[in-house]
């Protein structure tokens, strides 16, 4: 069965995607509508994300997650 465009278009939302982290921006592996925050566990709209770590390849939802997973002593 063939899905609808439609279908085909909302078939990202909801899904975690698969990112590659690179100093200046990110690359998408794998489709999705979010990434997941690697200190907290929050769901981070690719839209709205700002932090990330190039060596770890983790994603962030605040500066100060990702200064507390980098060792810094920033509150969450």
């Amino acid at each position: 069965m063939l899905e609808s465009p439609q279908s085909m278009l909302m078939s990202n939302s909801d899904r975690a995607a698969r990112l590659h982290f690179m100093a200046n921006g990110f690359r998408v592996l794998n489709p999705g509508d979010h990434v997941v925050c690697a200190v907290s566990g929050s769901r981070i709209a690719l839209d709205d994300l700002r932090y990330w770590s190039v060596a770890r390849q983790e994603a962030y939802a605040t500066a100060a997650l990702a200064t507390q997973a980098m060792g810094g002593d920033a509150a969450a």
